[in-house]
């Protein structure tokens, strides 16, 4: 694993003291406990800001409140302090800001990446942050999609259970009960959940190719990180632009400290919780990431009931538990699989280890023979 590199720089001691390998694993766990609590609490203040700016009205000094409606400028914010973020760690890293992969290929996740985001924030000025957050667990199914699309891999039956149930769970949430955000009408929830498709469309089709990118360039995460975001800040500030939105929005912010304050917490947040993210995925691999991000799901949902007041049904609570129960299923038997391939490994090695001590003692008349013949003094 990724944590074996971190972890052999840990002071060990001697080889016959047991209390630092002891250490170790607590170690570990706080690490990962840290990493966990650190993904948690930032994208859940990310949750709470975004549903804040986006529907939720900013007065002036005037008194008279208004909504903030360019989504396209939070983008270009968070974007602008992720490639500082990264700029910053490629050169504490030494590596290379030199593009590993063709700069056409940076663009292409990026039009995607923008185009997710702000259909995601767009959705939220007309459904609630819950039907948001249950659109994310979605994902599961376009992303399989697209990689059969890409990769012409079908992926595993469990993979396949999972992703229904969780369908079935989304579907049970969107008609058993209220859906629609505070200050929006019914209507126009359809809306909302047109920006949600579109936003599952681009996002999973950026995860896959950025994958992809991966695997078929040497890029470090650093380096993908400052090129993704750069690309991605230049597409927001031409769409913003384009579209006579910049001015605006910069008049907004001006005329609304508080928002301000509250887009550089976004910001801020989304580009922390990326670190956290990414450490934990480094040191303990993506299945505990997925377990932490189902956590982060059900209390960022929660914790959105309690401080926004949404309405929410028996039905929707049962939803909710399908969603959330076959999502911990899979990362149990990520785990199990993980388990049974890490025991079958080892049995494998112990058996090679016995076969070899059978074959030495096999052969020790013969060869201390020889040895001896060849290694006397003469």
């Amino acid at each position: 694993m990724a944590s074996q590199g971190t972890y052999s720089k840990v002071p060990r001691g001697n080889s016959g003291n047991g209390s630092d390998e002891a250490t170790d694993p607590m170690v570990k766990a706080a690490l990962c406990i840290f990493y966990g609590f650190g993904i948690i609490i930032t994208l859940g203040l990310y949750g709470v800001a975004q549903e804040r700016i986006t529907s939720e009205p900013y007065a002036d000094v005037r008194g008279i409140a208004t909504f903030f409606r360019a989504s396209v400028f939070l983008v270009l914010c968070n974007r602008l302090v992720a490639v500082a973020y990264a700029f910053g760690m490629v050169a504490m890293k030494a590596e290379s800001y030199r593009n590993a992969a063709p700069l056409w290929k940076y663009f292409a996740i990026s039009m995607s990446n923008v185009a997710a985001t702000t259909m995601q924030y767009e959705a939220l000025k007309y459904v609630s942050f819950p039907v948001q957050m249950l659109g994310k667990s979605f994902k599961m199914l376009p992303v399989m999609l697209w990689t059969i699309i890409m990769t012409g891999k079908w992926g595993k039956l469990p993979d396949w259970f999972v992703a229904g149930l969780v369908t079935i769970g989304v579907t049970q949430f969107l008609l058993t009960g209220e859906i629609n955000a505070k200050h929006s009408n019914k209507e126009s929830s359809f809306w909302g959940l047109l920006c949600m498709l579109a936003y599952l469309a681009c996002d999973s089709f950026t995860s896959t190719f950025q994958e992809k990118l991966f695997k078929d360039h040497k890029t470090s995460k650093y380096n993908q990180m400052l090129y993704v975001n750069s690309c991605s800040a230049i597409v927001s500030f031409i769409t913003l632009t384009a579209s006579w939105k910049l001015g605006p929005a910069l008049g907004f912010a001006l005329a609304h400290p508080v928002f301000m304050g509250h887009a550089f917490m976004l910001s801020l947040a989304a580009v922390a919780g990326q670190f956290f993210i990414y450490s934990q995925v480094k040191e303990f691999g993506a299945l505990v990431l997925a377990a932490t991000m189902n956590v982060r799901q059900v209390l960022s949902i929660l914790m959105s009931y309690i401080l926004y007041s949404h309405r929410i049904t028996g039905y929707q609570l049962m939803a909710l538990v399908l969603v959330f129960g076959a999502l911990f299923y899979k990362s149990y038997l990520g785990f199990a699989t993980m388990k049974r391939e890490k025991d079958s490994k080892d049995q494998q090695v112990t058996l090679e280890k016995s076969n070899g001590g059978l074959e030495m003692q096999k052969q020790p008349v013969a060869e201390t023979v020889g040895l001896t013949t060849e290694t006397t003094p003469k």
